[in-house]
């Protein structure tokens, strides 16, 4: 009896715990893994096939839309509302909440069309956006204090 009262507890912990983790990020603008982790040279992006690029391309697009938005609140990853002086209450918790399901419904879409139509872009000039990205993000990164 007590081995099934065990695994029971197990899966009932297995199911829960996610959907509190779930909560935890809620108030939360956005994460490590929504940032990009390497900034590019001409010279490395010239090593790539498009497909490649392609990918870089998207991450990049991707990191700009997710953080743009928030520019003015936050510009690092892991600050909570309450951390910037919002009162985590479930009206701003449902707000964050609701950008962050837009935004993954605007992100797919967005993915899709650049990996349907970047790739008939010159190679030239995608490495060119991307570098232009990268430059974009390092500036939202710095923020308006200056610290990168």
């Amino acid at each position: 009896m007590s081995k099934i009262l065990i695994h029971f507890i197990f899966i009932l912990f297995i199911t829960i715990s996610p959907i509190f983790a779930q909560e935890a990020t809620d108030a939360i603008f956005f994460t490590q893994r929504d940032q990009i982790n390497k900034f590019h040279t001409i010279n490395e992006l010239q090593d790539l096939k498009k497909g490649d690029l392609v990918k870089l391309y998207q991450d990049r697009v991707e990191e700009i839309m997710i953080i743009l938005p928030f520019l003015s609140l936050v510009n690092e990853p892991g600050v909570r509302l309450n951390d910037i002086g919002i009162k985590e209450d479930s009206r701003h918790v449902k707000i964050l909440r609701n950008n962050t399901q837009s935004t993954q419904k605007s992100l797919e879409t967005t993915k899709q069309t650049i990996e349907e139509l970047v790739p008939y872009a010159d190679t030239e000039k995608i490495i060119w956006t991307i570098l232009y990205f990268e430059e974009v993000i390092k500036k939202m990164r710095i923020g308006i204090n200056g610290n990168f």
